[in-house]
């Protein structure tokens, strides 16, 4: 009977299951190889003061299209199925969080991270910047600065940097100091020797 049950078996065609499909994400994030080089390269400094600092130096969320603004149009890139009305906003959908695995239909539940904190930005850079730069920056939808996760998630994070704050599921971090490396390095930014060195840990983990 075992060498009958090993024969159907033999004979029976596998058939492997369709691979998920892939979450929407930030374009431009860089490979892993590419974000170790990047990090190298930047500056190592402690950083500025929060002194002057407000989150109205840096104008979001702007109109990018229509009646579409940044929030808006990162909950389309990001959700699947999204549904808008006419004034853009998100009427049903989905969005997965990949800070921590949370799936949610209610666009309400969601908030638009900034990779790099505005905050964070100001003490490393950003406080020289005019006006126009910062605005570029807290509305960048051309590199992995802007993405939806769940609401508390984001809140919990703050404006705290890598070595203070990272994303529960470990199986996000490289990806998440990729998309941290690429940001910083496309606009300059220092990083702290403590940023650098839980960069590097959360890049040794891709």
């Amino acid at each position: 009977m075992r060498s009958l049950l090993l024969t159907l078996a033999l004979l029976t065609p596998l058939y492997a299951l369709p691979a998920p499909a892939p979450q929407p994400s930030p374009p431009n994030i860089p490979s892993p190889t590419v974000a170790k080089s990047e990090l190298a390269s930047l500056k190592v400094a402690a950083q500025g003061p929060q002194t002057g600092y407000s989150r109205d130096l840096f104008p979001h969320w702007i109109t990018i299209s229509g009646e579409c603004n940044t929030r808006e149009e990162v909950l389309k890139r990001d959700g699947t199925k999204v549904v808008t009305d006419s004034k853009c906003a998100s009427t049903s959908g989905s969005w997965y969080s990949p800070y921590d695995g949370a799936t949610w239909t209610a666009a309400s539940d969601v908030d638009i991270d900034h990779m790099v904190p505005l905050s964070n930005a100001w003490k490393s850079g950003a406080a020289a910047w005019t006006t126009a730069q910062r605005q570029a920056f807290a509305n960048d939808l051309k590199n992995p600065q802007l993405l939806a996760v769940t609401d508390n998630v984001n809140q919990s994070k703050g404006d705290k940097g890598p070595e203070d704050w990272k994303p529960s599921l470990q199986s996000y971090w490289c990806t998440y100091a990729s998309m941290w490396v690429k940001v910083k390095n496309t606009y300059s930014l220092t990083i702290t020797s403590a940023e650098k060195t839980a960069l590097v840990t959360m890049l040794n983990t891709c």
